[in-house]
């Protein structure tokens, strides 16, 4: 008898222990942690507010409303930058020491960013930068740990002089004197360049000019001794709107001088009622990308909140897009692996397909040749496709 209960006893136990071998690995999986830092708070906080929207929405698009990679549950920390470079790095550091998030996305400002980039590097993590834009993030002072899904200052200074600059223009850049204006103008150099133009110069002006007299007259005097098609390109951030003012000194029509930007969100585009015809490039306008994932967008954007998704909000659902596939792909979210998988790693976005560069880990893009047209029931100027410029078209410098 003793002998059998014994028996029957050690049954049990084995079958117990079978079963918790069977049921611990699903019932307590790791989690999957992501952190994302941005300006949730201050000037850019429509940005930042953006990208986190498009990045939880991206998730639930990815994942078919389970919020699970893998098996795994995915949980989301949202950080404050304030869009301070000490704080950045502060809620970063957090994220990966107390939090022990596997990865990190963000921050809005190039400035927070460039500070972010040794902290990812000194805790050996992934920081997908998303969607600050100064080159430097993927140039001088990348890391192998920093991988960018937003376009960078090359696609925007390269796609606005391919749609405008032809052989035989000449142009000039105009901006304010800080990373992301300087990193601009540099860029749409380069491009004019690559279209066959010649580059005269820059007006790099502070971050709060007002009045933009004085720099008209002197780009009025640098064009003074050239004919043929004149152009600058103007890239500002915040106030000051100087698009408007620039073009209220009518420079076309004195001086056969083009002011022109690029594509912005849909806040600034109101702005654009005033510049019909105007060409320039895009990074994103919901209306133009034709795919499956940009239509889901678009369509519960819509719904949920009664407009359309915007520029950040294009970028944060691609950097969920790269989160999801590269732990997908990996198996895994162990640094070494995601980095081996996301060197020359395809992945969907709203705009289409994306791959990270393995020299330098910058997503390489297409952009939007478009027309500012106004329509009678829409409050903005409208950037009507006018050609795709394909990433492929666009030689967007590799770090030294």
């Amino acid at each position: 008898m003793k002998i059998n209960l014994f028996k029957n006893a050690i049954k049990r136990l084995t079958l117990g222990v079978g079963l918790m071998v069977l049921i611990t690995p699903l019932s307590f999986a790791k989690d999957i942690k992501v952190g994302i830092i941005t300006s949730l708070s201050g000037a850019l906080a429509v940005y930042g507010n953006q990208t986190v929207t498009g990045f939880e929405m991206g998730f639930e698009y990815l994942t078919n409303g389970t919020m699970e990679i893998n098996g795994q549950k995915l949980v989301i920390l949202k950080r404050d930058t304030q869009t301070k470079p000490a704080i950045g790095k502060q809620v970063l550091t957090s994220l990966y020491q107390d939090d022990d998030v596997d990865l990190a996305v963000g921050p809005v400002s190039s400035g927070v960013a460039t500070a972010c980039l040794p902290v990812a590097e000194s805790f050996k993590k992934i920081l997908i930068v998303e969607p600050a834009v100064a080159a430097n993030i993927t140039g001088e002072d990348w890391n192998r740990y920093i991988f960018r899904t937003s376009r960078n200052s090359y696609h925007d200074g390269i796609s606005n002089a391919l749609a405008r600059v032809k052989p035989g223009t000449y142009a000039m850049g105009l901006a304010q004197n800080y990373a992301f204006g300087q990193s601009g103008v540099d860029a749409f150099e380069e491009g004019v360049k690559q279209a066959g133009g010649t580059y005269l110069g820059n007006e790099l002006l502070p971050f709060d000019t007002k009045d933009f007299s004085a720099p008209y007259q002197r780009i009025v005097k640098k064009f003074k001794q050239y004919k043929g098609d004149k152009v600058v390109f103007v890239i500002w951030a915040g106030a000051g709107d100087p698009m408007s003012k620039l073009r209220r000194m009518q420079p076309m029509e004195r001086e056969r001088i083009d002011f022109f930007t690029g594509g912005n969100i849909m806040a600034v585009l109101k702005s654009f009622l005033k510049f019909e015809g105007m060409e320039g490039a895009t990074y994103y306008y919901h209306k133009i990308p034709n795919n499956p994932m940009n239509d889901w967008l678009v369509k519960n954007h819509i719904e949920r909140y009664n407009i359309p998704p915007d520029f950040f909000t294009a970028g944060g659902m691609a950097a969920a897009s790269a989160v999801v596939t590269a732990i997908k792909n990996a198996g895994s979210t162990d640094t070494e692996k995601l980095i081996s998988t996301m060197e020359g790693m395809k992945f969907d976005t709203p705009k289409g397909e994306m791959v990270f560069r393995k020299e330098d880990h910058q997503a390489l893009q297409d952009m939007y040749h478009f027309v500012s047209t106004n329509y009678d029931d829409i409050d903005h100027g409208v950037p009507v496709l006018k050609r795709i410029i394909s990433k492929e078209s666009m030689e967007i410098p590799i770090r030294n």
